[in-house]
């Protein structure tokens, strides 16, 4: 414990840019580690990226096909033992509440890997995650890491909007994921929670590039606006409907789903304003679940919102999808059906909530027409419930 105090320590006290520097030269010398390196995956969730000084010209590994994408998908620790001179490589995943960020590798000695060392190590991946996320604000370092190509202006706007692709808790988990990644302009998704409520947002601003990210922008942070001033959904996208009819006059709007949901007792409030669709995988059967369609967000002045009752169940696997999604269509021009999403979601079914988008969307690609140029976003939320107090 002493040798674990020491490098969260040095952790704490780096400088945001200096992190693996930090943290490998403490494992060097508090656990006799012979290396250090650090991977972070990219924007797609298909390759790790190595972090290492500008231009990152390190090679990625892929996800799906290396024994770090392995402790990646488990988020679980993986000891691989190293020929060259009996040593293990440590994968051990950095991640945070749920957020999958990427992968610490620590090469050392075989003999030094004993459980609690592994436990510490485990431990550490995830401190280093934590200061990562906090050293975002004041370095642009990790972000450009992560990045297997450049980001188009649109996208760049889209992804610092996003609170993170992936959330746990014990009532529930999330995972999200928005393609293309690299050129993504109008899909988007929100979450806030408190102790007693989750309140979560899909979104869809109409047009593309920059006009569709700056329209989303305004549509999401006045959500936001609204949600802080501790009002509820339906007053919320009432709020957000008037602010972006200020700006737009009706040319353009944002299709919105809104939830909030009570952690306690799963009831949750929705208001359904466009087009955003939400499945229900309950039991092993797929279903879509309709809600009253009320207007657009925007699309008329003052609008009003009523919000309407739903129940999730504990075992509930909701999952949401913009229109990207179910109306994409095939290079023949045929439109990708509900019987296909709802085979992807049953396919996607062991999987832990934080995979499945990105499972889904691999699905898309091999049907819809290569040169697609819709956003497309999946959300998916297992529901676990709170477990009753005796």
């Amino acid at each position: 414990m002493p040798d674990f105090l020491a490098v969260e320590r040095a952790l704490r006290t780096a400088a945001p840019h200096d992190l693996l520097r930090t943290i490998r030269a403490a494992l060097i010398e508090h656990y006799d580690a012979v290396a250090v390196e650090l991977l972070l995956a990219d924007y797609s969730l298909t390759v790790l990226q190595p972090v290492t000084a500008l231009p990152h010209t390190a090679k990625p590994l892929p996800v799906q096909a290396s024994l770090q994408g392995r402790a990646f998908g488990s988020q679980e620790p993986y000891g691989q033992y190293a020929a060259r001179d009996g040593a293990v490589d440590l994968h051990l995943p950095v991640t945070v509440r749920g957020d999958r960020l990427g992968i610490l590798t620590v090469h050392m000695p075989e003999d030094g890997c004993t459980a609690e060392t592994v436990e510490e190590l485990t431990a550490l991946a995830e401190l280093l995650g934590h200061e990562i996320v906090v050293a975002e604000r004041d370095t642009d370092l990790y972000l450009q890491a992560r990045r297997a190509s450049r980001l188009t202006l649109a996208a760049e706007m889209q992804w610092q909007l996003l609170p993170a692709r992936a959330c746990a808790r014990p009532e529930y988990a999330i995972g999200a994921q928005l393609e293309p990644a690299y050129d993504i302009h109008g899909d988007n998704f929100d979450w806030s929670t408190t102790a007693e409520t989750l309140t979560l947002t899909v979104t869809n601003g109409m047009g593309e590039g920059i006009q569709a990210s700056l329209l989303t922008n305004l549509a999401i942070n006045a959500l936001r606006n609204a949600r802080r001033a501790g009002i509820g959904i339906a007053d919320q996208a009432a709020l957000a409907d008037q602010a972006i009819h200020a700006q737009y006059r009706g040319r353009e709007y944002v299709s919105s789903l809104l939830l909030s949901f009570e952690l306690a007792t799963g009831r949750a409030q929705v208001v359904d304003a466009g087009s955003p669709q939400l499945w229900r995988y309950r039991d092993r059967s797929v279903e879509r679940v309709e809600f009253e369609a009320q207007l657009p967000l925007g699309m008329f002045e003052e609008s009003s919102y009523i919000a309407q009752e739903f129940q999730v169940l504990p075992g509930d696997r909701l999952i949401f999808v913009s229109d990207g999604v179910y109306a994409a269509a095939s290079a023949g021009g045929e439109a990708y059906s509900e019987r296909a999403l709802a085979k992807a979601i049953q396919a996607a079914g062991l999987q832990p909530a934080a995979a499945v988008p990105r499972s889904i969307l691999e699905e898309l690609a091999a049907y819809r027409a290569a040169d697609a140029d819709d956003d497309a976003l999946v959300l998916c939320m297992d529901w676990f419930g709170r477990p009753a107090t005796t």
